[in-house]
């Protein structure tokens, strides 16, 4: 497991594997059959519903965004055959990304991309305000020994660069931010970003637990966000709250839910009543959308290309990299979409 607290002391696309780069994450075949391992995609790690609860405390001096991503994480490992740690590192990627892109405006994105120089190479995560998020890992069966009794993912992601994005349909241009990786154990590297580039008080722990055989038996996490105008004493009561707090997958583990988390890191502080949730989901992967996006990005290579492919193999067949869905696609539908 992974558990970190940082507060800030001072208030202050898809690709196409052709050679050429169209969108990040989806993968046209040319040639050659396609290996796949993966068997049914599980979405019920556990009999608990994931969810996201977003509360605030009886002053409205502290928010918390607290999760359960138990599901979530089991499905991204099952779509994208991970080892252990790579499980982890993706699931910390996916629900962080998660915890910092929800309850914010409406249709706005979060994307966080590590390029570290571990063999895990890169993570990727985006994430919506609706509580949809999805994400890949460069090399899903990275898994470094253990340090200690733990799986080492800072070793598997290694140093470099975290950059963070967040666009909104309505915004002149996207908000960027790239800070170091200083650790590589994701959590830790999220907060130092909200202390360098959004200037957030904040507390970050994330977490993901990994059976004996290699599935997934919790994963969760929380943000703590100290709001404008917060009291001395409220940051105090937080700090020393979070300072005996177990991990969070301890607590998942030992059945506490998002709310029984959420009341013992405001003990002191109250709970105030109108909490929000959200249903964390893997995705969007809907068959039909996620079709439309593929054909519009086969359509993107030309019909010289377009044509060139189904030529040589009698269709196009195209994989996306963060849902790892194939679908194949006839001429005739090619040839409808180019409007021939």
């Amino acid at each position: 497991r992974t558990y970190y607290i940082t507060r800030v002391d001072t208030m202050q696309k898809q690709s196409m594997q052709l050679g050429r780069t169209v969108q990040p994450g989806v993968h046209i075949h040319k040639c050659g059959p396609r290996w796949s391992s993966r068997t049914s995609v599980s979405t019920q790690a556990t009999s608990r519903q994931d969810v996201l609860l977003r509360s605030l405390s009886d002053m409205g001096e502290v928010a918390v965004l607290c999760m359960d991503g138990t599901s979530l994480v089991s499905e991204a490992s099952t779509r994208h055959q991970t080892a252990p740690t790579a499980s982890a590192a993706l699931g910390r990627a996916l629900m962080g990304t998660l915890l910092m892109g929800c309850f914010r405006k409406e249709d706005e994105t979060l994307q966080v991309t590590f390029r570290g120089d571990g063999p895990l190479g890169s993570i990727q995560a985006i994430a919506d305000t609706r509580g949809n998020v999805k994400g890949k890992v460069g090399n899903p069966k990275a898994d470094p020994p253990l340090r200690g009794n733990k799986l080492d993912v800072g070793a598997a992601v290694g140093k470099g660069v975290l950059a963070i994005v967040r666009s909104h349909p309505l915004e002149p241009q996207p908000y960027t931010g790239m800070v170091p990786i200083i650790s590589g154990e994701v959590a830790e590297d999220l907060a130092n970003y909200l202390v360098d580039s959004e200037q957030t008080n904040s507390a970050l722990a994330l977490g993901v637990s990994i059976n004996k055989d290699c599935s997934v038996r919790s994963a969760g996490g929380f943000l703590v966000q100290i709001l404008p105008f917060c009291s001395d004493e409220t940051v105090a009561q937080l700090e020393q709250n979070l300072a005996g707090l177990p991990s969070m997958t301890t607590m998942l583990n030992s059945g506490m839910t998002v709310l029984d988390v959420t009341e013992k890191i405001l003990e002191g502080l109250g709970v105030a009543p109108g909490s929000q949730t959200i249903t964390p989901r893997f995705g969007p992967c809907e068959s039909e959308s996620l079709k439309e996006r593929m054909v519009r990005a086969v359509v993107a290579l030309g019909e010289k290309e377009v044509k060139s492919i189904v030529e040589e193999q009698g269709h196009v067949e195209v994989t996306c990299d963060f849902c790892s869905e194939t679908y194949q696609f006839t001429e005739e539908q090619m040839m409808q979409a180019l409007g021939k």
